[in-house]
């Protein structure tokens, strides 16, 4: 596997690729890679003739008082791990390889409405932050396919919101989530549950299953299914941010003849913050 921190060395890469027909799948992460992140390279290694990972913290996405600093980054056993994946190409650029200027001032990406909803409203500027590097990301890897993770359901019906607005020549592959045995949704932020945590986290899960079934037993009262659900995780102790049932394609709150459903939640044991979804379809609505 190669690996590169320059996007002239990258381009120069990816120019061969072309010249030889090749097609790319692309998968962007921030690094600290586990079992959902390989998923995702495998599957991009089924989808196109050559793989390009990136491991980029991004500092654009973290607000002022998130942990943007201690964000555990292990670029060595990520580079192990992706070698071993098969993938062809690490591309591991600092943050003025994609910040080259003043970020106060700099060019940004936004898809309004979508963004400032569910973890906009409790992360501002977060999703400008994702749609912003993922734009310069697609620009410089110039990807066939990009492989998105659907834990993050939201940061995924953004980024395929811009591709469309934007006319971008990419296509947007959702890949699903890979769960710990209990259930736990895997993420990189894990590693900051202690014993204790990691055991209640799964009650997440758990409430999100608990509302499809009663979806599927055929209750439509979804404000008081979402307030349930919230109280149970709360007397678990964990800080609700929101428990939310949308539409599946576009986050909005579900209208008469809305059949494919998304539960949504994110809440906080401890320092933690964890997100999860789990997608239903309904045979009917009243």
């Amino acid at each position: 596997m190669q690996t590169v921190n320059l996007s002239a060395d990258l381009r120069e890469t990816i120019c061969a690729w072309r010249v030889s027909g090749d097609s790319i799948a692309f998968v962007p992460t921030m690094g600290n890679l586990h079992d959902g992140h390989l998923r995702l390279m495998q599957e991009a290694r089924r989808k196109a003739d050559r793989v390009v990972a990136s491991i980029f913290v991004n500092p654009s996405q973290f607000g002022p008082a998130e942990d943007f600093a201690a964000y555990p980054r292990t670029p060595g056993e990520d580079a192990d791990k992706l070698g071993a994946a098969g993938v062809d190409l690490l591309y591991l650029p600092e943050v003025a390889e994609i910040y080259p200027d003043d970020s106060v001032n700099m060019t940004f990406v936004e898809v309004p409405g979508l963004s400032s909803d569910l973890c906009g409203k409790f992360r501002p500027g977060h999703f400008r932050g994702v749609a912003t590097v993922v734009l310069k990301l697609f620009n410089q890897v110039r990807p066939d396919f990009a492989m998105f993770g659907e834990k993050d359901y939201q940061q995924l019906t953004v980024i395929r919101r811009m591709v469309r607005d934007l006319n971008l020549p990419v296509e947007i592959e959702s890949v699903a989530t890979v769960r710990e045995s209990s259930g736990l949704a895997m993420s990189s932020r894990n590693a900051y549950l202690s014993k204790d945590e990691r055991a209640k986290a799964a009650l997440l899960y758990a409430g999100l299953c608990r509302a499809v079934e009663e979806l599927e037993r055929g209750r439509r009262d979804f404000s008081a299914i979402e307030a349930e659900q919230e109280a149970v995780l709360a007397e678990a102790g964990f800080s609700v941010d929101y428990f939310a049932i949308r539409c599946q394609s576009d986050l909005v709150i579900p209208r008469t003849g809305d059949m494919s459903l998304i539960i949504l939640a994110a809440a906080r044991l401890g320092a933690t913050r964890l997100i999860d979804n789990f997608r239903v379809h309904l045979e009917f609505l009243p």
